[in-house]
């Protein structure tokens, strides 16, 4: 017999809320419940199912790597790594890959790094890291007092210093902290945790004067922004500002736990044997699945396929809105979208999610006031249709 969501709040840490039904089944962008109920996925995992459910090439790479080889450790190195880091190479202006597991350790790496080159080039004193406020960068102690939210940070005790926040897309306020005593700026392209909020042009290229003037290094943390998610591979070469660091995970192992940071190598040599290491990063596995991934969404078709379903969601969100006036705007880059709340339903998009489950659709908050979009980037036109007119129904029940 089938364990039902019950079970999560016998057995598992309250730490998560999850929905009222289970998934069991999915196949590009259609999943089932285990009552077999079918919904149109729009959340893609959060931005990490970047081909959909059970997409053959994922599938028939892991297979082709489960019966070579699993795990080796660092100790020693794969070729499933070692492809995929000279990919990543080749698609960026990056020299050199560090793999680990998720975001959040590809931003601690990155952060680490830049900590670390910067000390040793300028003195102890060049610590400082400057974030955004309403940012997100992952949930270890380091990266989660980077990320410009304390709700996510407070009450686990004293926070590590040498931190200092900024407001997004307001170039002066960088200006007015960032020095020499800087080692790091850290930003994301699109916020995603703080409401899917693009970066001004302008901004990130101010910020990567700023960077360039007192000799911090600029990471831009893609981990949900990048592999072909803003319809670039990475969203740096949508605005054209090229980082020091770069972080990616999310839709890069498609749905198999993996991240890296990206870097040059004049910065690379700064972790040397010791410095910074990871169990499992570089896994045969994760590498294998990632390379596939990364074989399919660099393409000029996908990523061009990911501009055109950009255009056909706006349309369809601005058509149901015209109808029922719930939202004040609506932004975003590529299939990454977020509808914002007008002020008379603030705070009611988790009520949204809700009702669209109702009706056969999972979609994402991005915090209180917005509705988030993430599907795969290769859903069809037909998924999207049907997911839109999931989505009508659902914000009809929502004004009624």
């Amino acid at each position: 017999m089938p364990l039902s969501r019950a079970a999560f709040d016998q057995y598992m840490v309250p730490n998560y809320a999850p929905a009222a039904f289970v998934p069991v089944r999915g196949e590009g962008s259609r999943v089932w419940d285990q009552e077999g109920k079918e919904y149109i996925d729009f959340a893609g995992g959060i931005a990490v199912n970047s081909l959909g459910h059970c997409h053959p090439a994922l599938v028939g790479a892991l297979m082709a790597q489960a019966n070579k080889l699993w795990h080796v450790s660092n100790v020693f190195t794969n070729e499933p790594a070692l492809e995929l880091a000279q990919k990543l190479v080749a698609a960026t202006f990056a020299d050199k890959v560090f793999f680990c597991n998720s975001g959040a350790e590809a931003n601690e790496a990155a952060l680490k790094l830049a900590r670390r080159a910067a000390i040793e080039r300028f003195g102890e004193q060049k610590h400082k890291v400057l974030s955004t406020l309403n940012s997100f960068h992952g949930r270890t102690f380091f990266t989660v007092t980077v990320g410009g939210q304390p709700k996510y940070s407070d009450g686990f005790g004293p926070k590590p210093t040498g931190i200092e926040y900024f407001e997004y897309n307001n170039l002066d306020a960088l200006k007015a902290l960032i020095d020499d005593d800087t080692a790091c700026v850290i930003i994301e392209p699109i916020q995603g945790e703080g409401g899917v909020l693009p970066a001004d042009a302008a901004f990130l290229q101010g910020v990567r004067d700023l960077c360039t003037q007192h000799n911090a290094f600029l990471i831009f943390d893609e981990v949900q922004t990048g592999m072909g998610r803003s319809g670039s591979l990475f969203a740096y070469q949508e605005y054209g500002v090229v980082p020091d660091i770069l972080t990616s995970a999310k839709s890069l192992g498609g749905g198999f736990p993996i991240g890296a940071m990206l870097t040059t190598a004049d910065i690379a040599k700064h972790l040397v044997a010791g410095t910074h290491g990871t169990t499992y990063g570089g896994n045969a596995l994760a590498c294998a699945v990632a390379s596939a991934v990364l074989d399919v969404i660099n393409t000029p078709e996908t990523l061009a396929g990911v501009k055109a379903k950009h255009a056909l969601f706006i349309e369809g969100i601005a058509a149901i809105n015209a109808k029922y006036k719930v939202f004040s705007q609506v932004r975003g880059m590529g299939l990454l979208m977020g509808a914002v709340l007008a002020e008379q339903y603030k705070d009611r998009a988790k009520d949204i999610l809700g009702l669209a489950a109702q009706n056969g659709l999972m979609v994402l908050m991005a915090g209180p006031n917005v509705v988030r979009f993430a599907p795969s980037l290769v859903i069809a036109e037909e998924e999207i249709s049907i997911g839109l007119a999931r989505f009508e129904a659902a914000i009809a029940q929502f004004v009624a």
